[in-house]
């Protein structure tokens, strides 16, 4: 991208603009929206030939600014202009009664209707409300009724009309559905609320589809199909749980048309794991949003390697305002745990665009994380002034008051982010914390559980119901919840170390040690992340132990260190126990004098390692009781001197005193009664 020229800049620019028309023309305005943000964030081609003064005049460049971007979009198909200008005036009535909300008015507009109009007196409004009752009784969701199981309603065949004006009839019919969905839904978190209600539209659009798709297949027309309704098949077989074919249209909607952004949203949420993506890029063609889908695809996947980076950094090259690709590259910061560069770049967003609320949840949860409380009111109040009834600023003032310890006023606001928009899964996730912490744990997992429901690749709501079931005590459930956890995040040493600890409470040693070595590397080695645990925490790559072994200022944590020391002492291995106490107090000074080759394997044949380079840690309560446990150690081994200097310098310490003290006397009379024996 680094020879970008300004022709390019111009087409892309015009191309850019056009699709967001089509978009717009579609009622795709989330897809619209961003577009022409992107197009606005192209590095101006005036740019590419700018003078050295800047009061002097500016000559524009041929084609720029360019003149050829209709307000209203025509086919380049000839057939399809036909019926498009025949068209007009009932495709902008239907337009704006979607506009209006008005979606059935708009898909009748073109389609004809395929029932008769309901007699007012053959239905009570008692008998309409007691349906989404009756199907939430029983067992949730295994009681609830599938789309196979809806009645098949009758359709006629299609009338002749332009795939624009088929859309727009279809997505109409799409949006009614998912209206009297949000109706017939229960309160958020009720009693009847089991997220079950589905949407009956989608097996009529399906069929109408479906006859469309073979009928254009029988006139040999398939290939002069535009792609929006290859995306719309893929949408409603997505909703269908037909994830493989939902696939498959998605990447025929793209090939048709790339700039289809919404069919490129929706195969990123059908990607379970890097896996999945590796598997379909061959597939995708060769174009710009290829590229801006594999970033926000890597990011939804919490892949923050360096190849991704850079391929922000070329796009930034050519988008250099662009709101969105910073923003991305703030996630990415915020997945490794770079909080402060997180919170800088997201700084600068609000900024330059202060009523821009999209993704400032992540910011919110930034900076919980720091605790910056002063920056999250400010922002609080800057989302409220911009829009208080959008999800994204409940979310914002909810982790304000979940910071401020008001669990209560916290849930509040992100039920009314729900209430919003059912999808959201940041309230979803937020609000399973606060439950957490108000030891409402039935809630908690109710609220994870939906998360997951809606985001499967969400580790957050896998390790909050890993926690949750782990307060129960239930470590069998936690053991499953914190392995796919695990499996999302694998370089997350904090997962690795609850999946230890899991180990440890179920009586599963051998797997803790593997786990807790596992927590070592995981900042710093790189490991082909694996679907499943059992793979994950066998694996003994010879890269994770070259990269370990080339690094002499390996720093070892020693809370991990401590507790696989315990583990091997349980497993009657003092001398492995012994040399990772060592290890232990070694972190004090630092680690430039530890080598990983010296790391002690025990019986696996599992290489360990440790989790970034730094300082020493001092004296802290982990280190006296490692010195304890090998004065302890030397004492049993009859080196009494070794074990009265560890005592000695626990006495220093501060930590550890009384027992210290009590074991320094035991030994000088030890050895005043073997100098008394000579």
């Amino acid at each position: 991208m680094s020879n970008f020229t300004k022709e390019q800049a111009i087409s892309l620019r015009a191309q850019l603009l056009r699709a967001s028309v089509q978009c717009s023309e579609r009622c795709l305005y989330q897809s619209a929206k961003w577009i022409v943000e992107l197009a606005s964030s192209l590095k101006d081609p005036a740019d590419f030939n700018s003078p050295d003064d800047p009061d002097s005049d500016i000559a524009m460049p041929d084609g720029y600014p360019p003149d050829n971007i209709p307000i209203f979009s025509t086919s380049e198909d000839d057939e399809e202009s036909r019926l498009e200008a025949l068209e007009i005036g009932d495709f902008l009535l239907a337009k704006s009664f979607f506009d209006c909300r008005e979606y059935d008015r708009c898909a009748a507009v073109f389609l004809p209707l395929n029932h008769s109009p309901i007699n007012p007196s053959s239905v009570s409004p008692e008998r309409e409300s007691q349906t989404p009752t009756k199907a939430a009784k029983g067992k949730g969701k295994a009681r609830a009724q599938s789309p196979e199981a809806i009645p098949r309603p009758r359709t006629t065949s299609l009338p002749r009309m332009s795939q624009k004006s088929l859309f727009l009839a279809l997505y109409a019919k799409y949006m009614a559905g998912e209206k009297r969905k949000d109706e017939d839904s229960e309160m958020i978190m009720g009693p009847m609320d089991t997220g079950a209600t589905i949407n009956k539209e989608l097996i009529e659009i399906a069929r109408r589809l479906e006859d469309w798709f073979q009928e254009r297949t029988l006139q040999g027309k398939e290939a002069q199909n535009h792609g929006w309704l290859e995306y719309l098949y893929g949408v409603v077989l997505a909703k269908s749980n037909s994830h493989e074919d939902a696939k498959e249209y998605l990447i025929k909607s793209v090939h048709r048309n790339p700039f289809i952004w919404s069919a490129w949203i929706e195969l990123r949420d059908l990607l379970t794991n890097v896996e999945a993506l590796r598997t379909i890029t061959p597939k995708l063609p060769h174009h710009l949003f290829t590229i801006l889908f594999n970033v926000d695809a890597n990011q939804s996947l919490y892949q923050t390697s360096p190849d991704t980076h850079s391929t922000l950094t070329d796009l930034l090259k050519v988008f250099p305002t662009s709101q969105y690709l910073l923003t991305q590259r703030a996630l990415l910061h915020y997945h490794s745990k770079d909080f402060e560069e997180s919170e800088s770049i997201f700084s600068s967003i609000i900024h330059s665009s202060p009523h821009r609320l999209d993704s400032l949840d992540h910011y919110s949860n930034v900076l919980y994380v720091m605790a910056a409380r002063p920056k999250l009111a400010f922002l609080a109040q800057l989302a409220t002034q911009t829009d208080k009834f959008r999800p994204e600023t409940c979310c914002i003032v909810g982790n304000y008051y979940s910071l401020k310890s008001e669990h209560e006023k916290a849930i509040m606001y992100f039920r009314r982010a729900l209430t919003l928009d059912r999808t959201f899964l940041s309230a979803w996730t937020l609000m399973g914390h606060e439950y957490i912490e108000m030891k409402n744990t039935h809630a908690a997992i109710e609220s994870y559980r939906r998360a997951v429901d809606i985001n499967r690749k969400d580790y957050r709501a896998w390790y909050g119901l890993g926690q949750t079931y782990e307060v129960l005590e239930m470590h069998h459930y936690a053991l499953f919840y914190f392995q796919r956890a695990a499996a999302l995040r694998p370089y997350d040493k904090q997962m690795w170390q609850a999946l230890a600890a899991c180990y440890e409470s179920i009586d599963r040693p051998l797997q803790a040690i593997k786990a807790y070595k596992r927590a070592l590397i995981a900042n710093i080695a790189y490991i082909e992340p694996s679907s499943s645990f059992g793979s994950a925490a066998s694996v003994t790559t010879s890269s994770a132990a070259g990269d370990l072994a080339a690094n002499t200022n390996v720093f070892l944590d020693p809370e991990l260190l401590y507790p696989i020391a315990l583990l091997y002492e349980k497993q009657a291995e003092f001398e492995t126990a012994a040399s990772y106490m060592e290890l232990v107090l070694a972190q004090e000074e630092g680690p430039a004098s530890i080598h990983p080759d010296e790391l002690p394997l025990g019986n696996e044949d599992d290489e360990s390692g440790g989790g970034g380079g730094g300082q020493g840690t001092g004296v802290t309560v982990t280190t006296s009781k490692a010195r304890m446990w090998l004065a302890r150690w030397a004492f049993k081994n009859g080196e009494l001197k070794r074990a009265m200097a560890f005592a000695d310098e626990l006495c220093e310490d501060g930590y550890e005193v009384e027992e210290a003290k009590a074991l320094g006397r035991d030994l000088r009379s030890r050895m005043e009664g073997r100098w008394g024996e000579l």
